[in-house]
């Protein structure tokens, strides 16, 4: 039972944590991302939000960044970035590939 509750207790310090880290927003709609490009510090941790402000389900996915988060309609998540290097990072709805972004660490 203490072993359940040390997880617990681990899993919301990290939610607490993930609250304090600087946001970048990202929305998709049916097809569409918006922004098309984001920029955000090298080197330091960052939480992406990402909402669904369509009417079907979405996936943000960026391959290089190696995250992917599946919405549903109406539905805001999240993404933490840890610390990377300058580089460009393309970003998209894996359900609508055409809708795509490009995220910029410098």
């Amino acid at each position: 039972m203490r072993h359940w509750m040390a997880i617990a207790a681990l899993a919301l310090a990290g939610l607490a944590h993930a609250e304090d880290l600087p946001t970048f927003k990202i929305t998709i709609k049916d097809g569409t991302i918006s922004p098309a490009r984001l920029e955000a510090p090298a080197g330091k941790r960052f939480k992406l939000e990402i909402t669904n402000a369509g009417k079907s389900p979405a996936e943000f996915e960026s391959i290089s960044l190696r995250k992917e988060k599946v919405l549903g309609p109406g539905v805001t998540s999240f993404v933490v970035v840890n610390p990377t290097s300058p580089a460009e990072h393309v970003y998209f709805d894996d359900f609508h590939p055409q809708a795509k972004g490009v995220l910029v660490i410098k």
